[in-house]
């Protein structure tokens, strides 16, 4: 199926990006990487990925990058700014690709964002709601551009990340009060499987590890 096989991955400079872009890689896709800065490049190079550079908060620039080669099947976003970074790129970074996909003809887009957003704001407890407020309120805002988009989507929720090798406990639900931890490396497993999963379409889901949810809630596992 070549008309899958070209992803636009965007946050691939680190974290859940990079280990999304490993995934890709390994499956065989093509993958061009939206990057900020250059830095990185080198090393997805060496994975066969390709670079565009460009600032997420530049609309022109994403719309060119998205729009200057091979048709895209898929975008993929994971992008999230700092808050030493000033402006967040959590809401604009994240309306700029949906927007960008759209005028592309993108079939599908997948945006990483997190629990606490949305309706899982219930999962977390009360003075991390209040600390990581100001940025679920902006992914929020992302998520509900994105589903309003017209494009296929998914939008996948983790819990708090470790960066550690994958357990493949990672698991997804529909139930927004699940909460917990997981590795990145799980998390770019499940987007991988989410990629090629027509099931997963249209679906808002958060990411957990079995065993590592906090308290003891039965849930039912989104199955692919």
């Amino acid at each position: 199926m070549t008309e899958r096989t070209h992803i636009f991955l965007a946050g691939a400079s680190r974290g859940v990006g990079l280990e999304i872009g490993k995934c890709l890689t390994e499956q065989k896709m093509q993958v061009t990487a939206l990057l900020r800065s250059p830095e990185t490049s080198p090393e997805l190079a060496a994975m066969g990925i390709k670079v565009a550079v460009g600032d997420a908060l530049d609309t022109d620039a994403v719309l060119a990058a998205m729009t200057g080669g091979e048709p895209i099947y898929a975008v993929i976003s994971t992008i999230g700014g700092l808050p030493k970074d000033g402006e967040r790129a959590d809401y604009l970074g994240n309306k700029n690709l949906i927007d960008a996909a759209v005028k592309a003809g993108v079939q599908k887009f997948i945006l990483v964002s997190s629990i606490g957003s949305g309706n899982s704001a219930a999962a977390l407890q009360p003075q991390v709601l209040e600390t990581l407020g100001p940025v679920l309120i902006e992914k929020e805002k992302a998520e509900n551009h994105l589903i309003a988009s017209g494009m296929i989507y998914t939008v996948i929720r983790p819990g708090g990340l470790k960066s550690e090798p994958a357990t493949s406990n990672g698991v997804l639900t529909e139930d927004c009060r699940v909460a917990g931890t997981i590795h990145r490396a799980d998390v770019a497993q499940l987007v991988c499987r989410c990629l090629v999963s027509d099931v997963a379409n249209n679906k808002v889901l958060s990411a957990v590890d079995k065993q590592m949810v906090y308290g003891s809630p039965e849930f039912e596992v989104f199955n692919f």
